[in-house]
């Protein structure tokens, strides 16, 4: 049976869709987190503006109380980044990403993590991080008292990769900054679960779907995968790209309609939805790609334009001045430009809410 072709806007629509970009929804934080099956977290911010932009009424005490009674946890996760999971899904799903952070490990440390005894490092980390649940750096200093000829840099770095762990509040809520304390998962949550990959990649497809094995694999930051999966592929739900690829899909989770309305919407920094595909442009068009996806894995933050990214934007203060910069790829029409201006005062008020003057200043890129 052949399958279905589903154009570029049609694979935008039901992005967005399940990103809830479409309409803002009465959704409680905890299940908007789970839905979109985490949020990446590099900075602590970036993840309550991206629950503002999708959720009615948004509290940043919402997502804050969360992280404090241990219902959303702050840890390396998906790609070896830090995202915001719900605990339930960080032990089922941790020991099936475990091989990718790991691999995380000699990408990032190559020879100078040659021979080191991971194994030695984490039996040296566990009682440490559980009775002081100390920073980075200290656990760095408590490695290096026990192997003083090796990069204490690297022997962190290991024990961040293969010891399970989370960060402890207040870090990673807003405003904390980036300096961040860590205990283990096991110590924060409890035991994990058995490992169960057709399980991670059917709820990836519920937020990223229709997708390809090579769009979760780029997700994921896992290879090889494509023989692991066979027996759930057959599974499911086959559609072509417009370029031929087969994507896959759960049964009846529906397509949007190319025609359908999309909001304009401000997403924050590292938004997974611009990251989760091998192929971007159903959200970034490639002419915008390097604009957006900067050095050092930095993702900016976009201004979505009939679905599709049109430009960045950054808030600034100054004293009691809140100003968001709006930047746009391409001129616009009156209409969305007026979007912009209303939508991007309800953002910089909530970014900036002791401020006294707001401004969106809003320019056109050469």
């Amino acid at each position: 049976m052949a399958e279905t072709t589903l154009s570029l806007r049609q694979l935008n629509r039901t992005l967005l869709d399940r990103q809830l970009l479409l309409k803002r929804h009465p959704m409680e934080p905890i299940a908007a987190i789970e839905r979109l099956f985490a949020l990446q977290s590099q900075i602590p911010n970036p993840p309550y503006n991206g629950l503002w932009t999708r959720l009615q009424a948004f509290n940043r005490q919402d997502l804050t109380r969360l992280l404090e009674t241990r219902e959303i946890v702050r840890a390396p996760w998906i790609r070896s980044t830090l995202h915001l999971i719900s605990a339930p899904d960080h032990q089922r799903f941790q020991g099936v990403i475990q091989p990718a952070l790991t691999r995380g490990l000699r990408a990032f440390f190559g020879k100078r993590a040659k021979d080191l005894d991971v194994e030695r490092l984490c039996d040296l980390a566990k009682p440490f991080l559980e009775r002081q649940e100390p920073s980075i750096g200290e656990l760095r200093a408590h490695l290096l008292e026990h192997e003083p000829e090796r990069d204490p840099e690297a022997m962190a770095y290991a024990v961040r990769s293969y010891l399970p762990l989370v960060q402890v509040p207040p870090s990673g809520t807003w405003g904390a900054g980036t300096r961040a304390t860590y205990t283990t998962a096991a110590y924060w949550l409890g035991e994990a679960r058995p490992l169960d990959l057709p399980a991670l990649f059917r709820r990836y497809l519920s937020a990223f779907g229709p997708a390809s094995v090579m769009d979760f694999q780029t997700w994921s930051g896992m290879t090889g995968l494509k023989s692991q999966l066979a027996a759930e592929l057959r599974n499911l739900v086959r559609y072509r790209s417009e370029s031929g690829e087969i994507l896959y899909d759960l049964p009846g989770l529906p397509i949007c309609e190319a025609e359908g309305v999309s909001p304009l919407r401000f997403l924050p920094e590292y938004d997974n939805i611009l990251i989760a595909h091998k192929d971007r442009r159903r959200i970034l068009p490639e002419a915008h790609r390097k604009k957006v996806l900067a050095s050092a894995g930095r993702v900016l933050s976009t201004v979505l334009v009939d679905g599709f990214v049109a430009g960045i934007w950054k808030a600034q203060k100054t004293r009691l001045a809140a100003n968001l910069r709006v930047s746009l790829f391409e001129r616009q029409s009156t209409a969305v430009l007026e979007q912009i201006e209303d939508e991007g005062q309800r953002l910089i008020r909530f970014i900036e809410d002791e401020a006294r003057d707001y401004r969106v200043d809003i320019e056109i890129e050469d």
